[in-house]
């Protein structure tokens, strides 16, 4: 398994590359069975370290965990806590559900958008309805079924996730709603 531990602005030793190595080796071996590769990111917010870890994992689907704290080990044990307990609910989901992936995560590339905020908040009325675009780059949108875009969006921590089906290739959408469940868009394909 690839890993890559950085820093940003601030000096990450090889104690605690060992020590992240290590320490994941054993959740992720315990968990997830053939991770390909893992990142993490240390960095300093204020007196606060932040650990953030990103796994890729052999079926396609991404975990993500993020923690803070005033220590560098203490905040990557957090994050490490959090990472192992999305994995044990993963491994568990695919348990229960009797299924597990022959093939792995089909991606399609899409075109992503970011669009600059009005600087005149005062009116009401913008001067032009063509927005400007501040980002445009490529992005992958991935087949997945509805339990495991689900399953995605709550391993990533994402408040919503945009996919394409794996049963008619309508894309969709699953996100997390105010009330704490989880809602679908399925679009209706109409002839």
């Amino acid at each position: 398994m690839l890993y890559q531990i950085t820093g940003k602005q601030i000096d990450i030793g090889e104690a605690l590359q060992t020590h992240v190595k290590t320490e994941m080796g054993e959740a992720l071996g315990k968990y997830a069975g053939r991770p390909t590769n893992a990142q993490v990111i240390f960095s300093k917010s204020a007196h606060e370290y932040v650990c953030e870890a990103t796994v890729h994992l052999s079926t396609g689907l991404t975990a993500a965990a993020k923690a803070h704290a005033t220590e560098i080990y203490a905040a990557f044990e957090a994050c490490n806590e959090k990472m192992e307990k999305q994995l044990r609910r993963y491994k568990r989901r695919l348990k229960d559900h009797h299924k597990e992936r022959s093939q792995p995560v089909e991606f399609d590339g899409v075109a992503s958008y970011i669009l600059a905020a009005s600087e005149d908040e005062e009116s009401d009325e913008p001067e032009t309805l063509q927005p400007i675009i501040v980002a445009e780059m490529e992005t992958r949108l991935p087949s997945l079924s509805v339990g495991e875009a689900v399953m995605q969006m709550e391993l990533g921590g994402e408040a919503f996730l945009v996919f394409r089906n794996e049963k008619h290739s309508g894309v969709n959408v699953v996100y997390r709603r105010d009330d704490g469940n989880v809602g679908w868009i399925d679009p209706t394909q109409t002839k």
